[in-house]
């Protein structure tokens, strides 16, 4: 598909062009880039320890033994780590731009073929990062590459898939819309070439997954290139929202599920 045309202005004050700069640095400090930072040390931590072969990080963890404290501690942590993406989209509002719709968040033009259109593309993206994704996790674990990631570390309680489910469409929302459609729009509104919009996201979704191991790192840099060259060219997140959606839920509830029966 050929690329669509930006469809923000240029900033051209120097006064703005400074102060978008500091905005971007801001808003990654508050979300993916303090998550890189803390990744990055924790695979150095990892590293230092020995192979990576023989250790283990777990996601989606217990918050307190007590069931409705780690229940209301689940909940009140994914509202909190959604305040990043609620504050990028109104950033962006502020600046005088049609948020919604310049991330492709919006489905109000093409109303249900719109969305159709977008959990179709979501699934196919969803299959087609998916495979190559576990293929890639498995090769870095037989070389000692990646550490062993469990995905789901919650007691069994009602209450786990629901949030598990949530937890899958926190993580799209808060990558998807700052790693791709947030940081894009700014990026070229700074005069950025689409090369290097496209390989900074891409390091940036890379280097936020370290603390999983060199091979996830890659297989999410990997990943990154392809979600920032799709909204490049579609000018869409919700297709993106929805695949990183059902790859996350496939993990993390299938992993749910699924430990005691084949003794994972």
């Amino acid at each position: 598909m050929p690329a669509a045309p930006p469809s923000v202005p240029p900033i051209e004050s120097p006064r703005a062009r400074t102060l978008v700069r500091a905005e971007i640095v801001i808003v990654l400090a508050l979300s993916l880039g303090q998550s890189a930072v803390y990744a990055i040390l924790a695979l150095a931590d990892a590293l230092s320890r020995g192979p990576l072969r023989h250790q283990t990080t777990s996601l989606n963890t217990s918050q307190s033994p007590r069931p409705w404290f780690d229940f209301a501690y689940q909940l009140v942590g994914i509202a909190v780590t959604l305040t990043p993406a609620a504050l990028a989209v109104l950033l962006l509002a502020m600046s005088g731009l049609a948020a919604w719709e310049t991330l492709g968040l919006a489905r109000a033009r093409g109303g249900r073929r719109r969305l159709v259109r977008d959990l179709g593309w979501g699934a196919l993206l969803a299959a087609s990062i998916g495979i190559p994704g576990l293929a890639i996790y498995y090769a870095g674990r037989a070389i000692g590459a990646t550490v062993e990631v469990v995905p789901a570390a919650l007691g069994e309680y009602w209450w786990t898939v629901p949030v598990l489910i949530l937890q899958a469409i926190k993580n799209a929302v808060i990558e998807e819309v700052i790693a791709v459609g947030y940081l894009t729009v700014r990026l070229e509104q700074l005069g950025w070439g689409p090369r290097r919009i496209v390989a900074v996201s891409a390091l940036l979704r890379g280097s936020y997954h370290l603390y999983q191991g060199i091979g996830p790192g890659i297989a999410n840099a990997l990943m990154g290139v392809v979600f920032a060259e799709f909204f490049r060219r579609t000018r869409r997140t919700m297709p993106l929202i929805v695949a990183h959606t059902l790859l996350d839920v496939v993990a993390f509830v299938g992993y749910a599920l699924l430990k005691n029966v084949i003794g994972l």
